[in-house]
């Protein structure tokens, strides 16, 4: 299969101008730092958050000589109820409200059923399906209210397919894709609308530091066109999902790959 390769992401068009927009684990390099210039592109008022606290200050800085404008950070450890209420509520204080929120957080691993901890399992569902809950319910205190927002969540194909080793983290992403339809059912009536990305692989520095060349490049081949998604790309469905564009969307988990079982 001959690979195609990729676009240049362009400026953005003012689909988020003005929106305030709180993204999780959101300072390193794939897509929720992605997500963070794609809004910021289409002129959101960001909120950032990461549990580290270098690397965050590191991703402001870097939007900000990019843009021009310093997001509002707040670092936030996902599997901490208590941080994350803090996070929405930081965001608030500094725009007066929450348009948008971002649940990027996830955590993966590779390990047989045969061999995996409790601890490993946990982890994993702790920070990729929990934390996702943890901050639905949490940001829906400002949102049902105002009777406005939206909420992004971030699956995975794997929550469709079978793939050795990782029981853990498709258990997850099928979780939040459940989560994602059901709780978009519940809020509704309130004017919230909740959706998901379903990404299949998106390449990006840290990926390839934990993930060995023969299989980025097996994974990479079984896309329709011949390579792994640019995280830009990842990103820019989620602004479309936040946008007025998709204003009758919700409960949806829409696939970013040809991947989709």
């Amino acid at each position: 299969m001959s690979e195609y390769t990729a676009p240049t992401p362009g400026p953005g068009h003012g689909l988020t101008e003005n929106r305030s927009v709180v993204i999780t684990a959101a300072a390193g390099t794939g897509i929720g730092f992605a997500a963070a210039q794609r809004f910021a592109a289409n002129g959101a008022r960001l909120t950032i958050s990461d549990r580290h606290e270098r690397r965050l200050e590191e991703a402001a800085d870097r939007l900000e000589a990019e843009f021009g404008v310093r997001p509002h950070t707040v670092p936030c450890d996902v599997t901490d109820q208590e941080q994350v209420d803090r996070l929405m509520d930081s965001a608030v204080k500094r725009y007066g409200r929450i348009d948008v929120l971002v649940n990027n957080a996830g955590l993966g691993g590779t390990a047989s059923v045969m061999e995996m901890t409790d601890e490993q399992w946990l982890s994993v569902l702790d920070v990729t399906l929990n934390s996702t809950f943890r901050a639905t319910r949490s940001v829906l205190r400002y949102l049902v209210p105002q009777g406005s927002g939206v909420i992004i969540n971030n699956a995975s194909v794997i929550g469709w397919r079978a793939q050795a080793g990782q029981a853990h983290y498709a258990a997850a992403k099928a979780g939040v894709m459940a989560l994602t339809r059901c709780s978009a059912m519940d809020v509704a009536e309130f004017g919230v609308r909740i959706n998901a990305v379903s990404p299949s692989i998106a390449m990006h520095a840290h990926l390839a530091k934990v993930t060995s060349d023969e299989l980025l490049a097996q994974l990479s081949s079984n896309e329709a066109f011949g390579r792994a998604a640019e995280p830009w790309e990842i990103a820019n469905v989620m602004v479309f999902l936040a946008s007025d564009y998709s204003s009758y969307m919700t409960g949806e988990v829409v696939s970013v790959s040809s991947q989709h079982a």
